[in-house]
């Protein structure tokens, strides 16, 4: 999947066989991070559901996920 995605875009040429796995493996580990960063957050809320409006605060608060505050402008805060 990561392969065909990544072949949509007329820049990219052929893609070796590694890059797809460690592209994988990469948004994986960012995922975790974002996940567990998230959930610290809800945590401090003493709520027991991760929402949207956790993940926003987490992103609004870490300064390594700030290239993703322009996606999580229009979610409300809660």
């Amino acid at each position: 999947r990561i392969k065909k995605i990544m072949q949509t875009d007329e820049d990219v040429g052929k893609v070796a066989a590694a890059v797809p796995v460690i592209i994988s493996r990469a948004l994986e580990l960012f995922i975790q991070s974002l996940i567990v960063k998230a959930s610290e957050t809800t945590r401090a809320k003493h709520a027991k559901t991760l929402s949207s409006s956790h993940i926003k605060q987490t992103i609004q608060s870490e300064k390594q996920f700030d290239f993703l505050k322009d996606l999580v402008a229009s979610i409300p805060d809660v």
